[in-house]
């Protein structure tokens, strides 16, 4: 949108489109009116012949989305005397824009990125727990916006300059906070707003909550048992609606193997399930677990080996899909699964949320502890920190997760609850959701995400704490489900965290590496070369966390701010000369 009314340059929607093309490699649509602009690349999944982009309604509203609204049949029975034009499921927000204005989020219940033109004015959403990206940048020309920050750098409209802020909380945390991205000037529709945009300037924002306030109920077991397969039965039935074949990723844990049950009881089709290990190194190998579950449930289990070779050679690829950075390095097993998944399938179910709904990780059960029991705040210590890496060492990289602390210290939330709504508001979204949708999306897959619902949130966040955490394990509600439901799945039982061997593979070539990373054009602004050697030549177990954190930086900086574009492995992309 421009800021004077101008018309849009043409040919800034055709290096957007480019820029886009991996997340919708169906088909493009266009709409060039005064003072705005809009592109849409689409991944048919609903309403294949009829479903195209830009969408209008009778007033000349334009809409765009990266959307599934997984209620769209129950909203568009509200509409009777509305004529569709379509059988998609985004256009029911057209009507729902004129009935209920800026609030019309209000009534979805689904994944969405969208934009919607109304004469001289843009509307943003993006849905409550921020599955779908979206980022916007106020610049001199006008408002932009788009689903991947790099987008907007291809266009010509940001310069890729780093933001030193979030650089600190990448390096410390591995992921980033708020709105600020790592680039300078783009910023992030956070989860829920609505932006109302005029004449190139925000002026106003709304935001609809992922979590309920936190009162504590009390539900008798049973009752809530049978509750619970009820949200969960409707819940993973709205997210298997599609036009195309589906899937879901299995890892053998309690958060897929619910899934997985769920699924299996409402096809008549066996469910494809595809699983990642890591032979021949430390980790724990979860194939042979989800083998056993995907057996008792009559899946077709299609298993994925993730071996060292695949470190080496898709690291780069990896960094230059996370344009928005996450350094999780469950982003291997996450994109090879996908690229798998993407010869055959479209979407995927992924069991992302379960731990944040039903509180599931161990820092929970910290958490909860006060001080003197050894209870302590989640993230209070940084990877790199006191390892002498860095030139400078401050704590400021933690500023963004205390706010994100204050704003979820309500009254009336027990400590866990606390800690729940502070991963949703910044794990969740900054890490997991972006590392599933840019592994996802860079092979033409939608990633969907059962236990990230309305329904279930109302239902799993207000439990009383003992229903989430009992006798020291996690996501106890769930696991009597998954007991009464699927006993092969062994609920109770005590499980290793998922980890993929990172430490291991660098070790083995820490020496090679070592003098790459420590003169990276990323590191030697910032990085002390000698610490960063040493690092590396013994990355053991207190150092191999750090050393990944700086090889992902540094292969992201290659690509997002160098600009380097080559293909090969970690080793030569990082010999280029400068």
């Amino acid at each position: 949108m421009t800021a004077n009314g101008a018309r849009f340059p043409g040919e800034v929607l055709d290096a957007l489109a480019s820029a886009l093309r991996h997340r919708g490699p169906d088909g493009e649509g266009r709409h060039l009116g005064d003072g705005v602009g809009l592109i849409h690349r689409r991944l048919a999944i609903i309403d294949l012949e009829t479903g195209a982009q830009p969408m209008t309604d009778a007033e000349g509203a334009q809409l765009v989305a990266n959307a599934e609204i997984y209620n769209y049949r129950e909203l568009r029975a509200a509409f009777p005397d509305t004529p569709f034009a379509t059988q998609s499921d985004c256009e029911v927000v057209l009507p729902l824009y004129r009935r209920d204005g800026v609030d019309f989020a209000r009534s979805l219940r689904g994944m969405y990125a969208l934009a919607l033109v109304d004469r001289e004015r843009l509307l943003l959403a993006r849905d409550p727990f921020g599955i779908k990206p979206l980022y916007y940048a106020e610049t001199a020309k006008g408002f932009a916006f788009a689903s991947e920050p790099q987008a907007l750098i291809e266009a010509g409209l940001v310069a890729a300059r780093v933001n030193a802020r979030a650089r600190e909380e990448l390096l410390e945390l591995q992921f980033t906070t708020g709105a600020e991205t790592l680039f300078e000037g783009i910023f992030r529709v956070l989860p829920g707003e609505t932006l109302v945009v005029s004449r190139g300037r925000i002026t106003e924002r709304r935001h609809l909550p992922a979590l309920p306030s936190g009162e504590r109920e009390r539900r008798p077991g049973a009752e809530t048992l049978e509750d619970l397969d009820r949200v969960l039965a409707e819940s993973v039935g709205f997210h298997q609606r599609s036009d195309v074949p589906y899937g879901m990723f299995l890892s053998g844990g309690i958060d897929s193997s619910a899934l997985l049950a769920v699924m299996a009881r409402l096809n008549e089709r066996p469910v494809r399930a595809f699983t990642a290990g890591f032979p021949g190194t430390s980790a724990d190998d979860e194939r042979a677990r989800a083998r056993h579950v995907a057996r008792a449930l009559g899946a077709e289990h299609i298993e994925i080996e993730v071996d060292e070779t695949d470190f080496w050679t898709l690291l780069p690829e990896i960094a230059a899909a996370l344009d928005d950075p996450v350094a999780d390095y469950a982003a291997l097993p996450t994109y090879k699964l996908a690229r798998e998944a993407g010869r055959e399938l479209k979407v995927v179910l992924c069991g992302e949320g379960g731990d944040e709904l039903f509180a599931g990780y161990g820092r929970y059960r910290r958490a909860m502890r006060p001080p003197w029991l050894g209870g302590r705040p989640m993230r209070r210590r940084g990877f790199l920190e006191g390892l002498g890496v860095l030139r400078r060492e401050t704590r400021a990289w933690r500023e963004g997760i205390e706010r994100a602390e204050r704003a979820a210290s309500m009254p009336g939330r027990s400590r866990l609850q606390v800690a729940q709504a502070l991963d949703c508001a910044d794990w969740l979204p900054h890490d997991l959701l972006i590392k599933v949708d840019r592994c996802l999306m860079a092979h033409g897959v939608e990633g969907r995400t059962p236990y990230l619902d309305p329904a279930i949130a109302r239902f799993a966040y207000p439990l009383p704490d003992r229903l989430k955490v009992r006798r020291g394990l996690g996501k106890w509600l769930l696991r009597r489900w998954l007991a009464r439901t699927l006993p092969e799945a062994e609920a109770f039982s005590r499980k290793r965290g998922f980890t993929v061997p990172v430490a291991e593979w660098l070790t083995r070539r820490g020496d090679e590496l070592a003098p790459l990373i420590a003169r990276s054009p990323a590191l030697a602004e910032i990085c002390r070369p000698e610490a960063v050697e040493a690092l590396f030549r013994k990355p053991a177990v207190r150092a191999g966390l750090p050393a990944w954190s700086l090889l992902f930086y540094a292969l992201w900086h290659r690509r997002h701010v160098e600009g380097r574009r080559s293909g090969g492995d970690v080793f030569e992309v990082l010999s280029e000369s400068a």
